[in-house]
């Protein structure tokens, strides 16, 4: 967040970011969605969080994309399908198939994940807040974005507690699917527990009262945040017209 790209204000990066999107879900040439995915390894160097991008990238996207693909060239059944062991098939169609599908979710799925890797949650609350956008919504979405990290710590802190007990919790898949049942148990009430406290904390914080609040930390946009905004608009209409002429 300290390099000039993550001080960029939250709305510009979601801008940016739906451009992309947008880019790629109107262009079908895999080599576009590519040259997307390079800009963002490029923003990502900018913001200096390429080390974490790549380490979120290879450990989720990296086995949707092998995962699409071993399922449509090798078990799909197309008219080109070529046999080569028992169901096992080749096919160049799914072959293309599956660069497409692939390129698309690497360039939209990179770009949410830079987005959410630059941008603070605080960051995010508070361009909502004043964005005069209603706190119950403003909740809603920042215990969405939350969800997953807290359960993700949850877990871990659960898993240790259970190796101090003398549990196994590494090992062979059935260790650990054995591990993971007495997981459950503790993880879901310590979930209700925890949403239980957040409503206290959010009424001794005065969520639900209409008097106007005041707030410590505040953001504000820059001239690059308008700039890179009017890009990113002018970009897209450029876009439009290009593929409409």
């Amino acid at each position: 967040m300290d390099s000039f790209i993550g001080r960029l204000y939250p709305s510009t990066k979601f801008l940016l970011v739906v451009v992309m999107i947008l880019l790629s879900m109107f262009t079908p040439d895999y080599r576009f969605q590519l040259g997307l995915f390079a800009v963002i390894l490029l923003l990502s160097l900018l913001s200096n969080t390429l080390g974490q991008f790549l380490k979120v990238f290879s450990k989720s996207i990296v086995l949707i994309v092998v995962f699409i693909f071993v399922i449509q060239v090798f078990i799909i059944k197309n008219p080109d399908s070529q046999p080569i062991w028992g169901f096992i098939s080749f096919s160049e169609i799914g072959l293309a198939t599956s660069i497409d599908m692939s390129s698309r979710i690497i360039a939209i799925s990179s770009s949410i994940i830079w987005f959410f890797q630059t941008t603070s949650v605080k960051d995010i609350i508070h361009a909502l807040e004043l964005a005069k956008v209603s706190k119950k919504v403003t909740f809603v979405i920042s215990s969405t974005i939350q969800l997953v990290p807290q359960m993700s710590k949850l877990s871990q802190t659960i898993s240790d507690a259970q190796k101090s007990r003398g549990i196994e919790t590494e090992g062979s898949l059935m260790i650990r699917v054995k591990a993971f049942i007495p997981m459950m148990g503790p993880l879901v009430l310590s979930s209700i527990q925890q949403t239980e406290e957040r409503v206290l904390t959010l009424e001794s914080r005065g969520f639900s009262s209409t008097i106007k609040k005041t707030s410590i930390y505040a953001i504000k946009k820059s001239k690059w945040d308008y700039l890179i905004a009017a890009g990113c608009i002018v970009l897209f209409i450029s876009y439009l017209v290009w593929r409409n002429r």
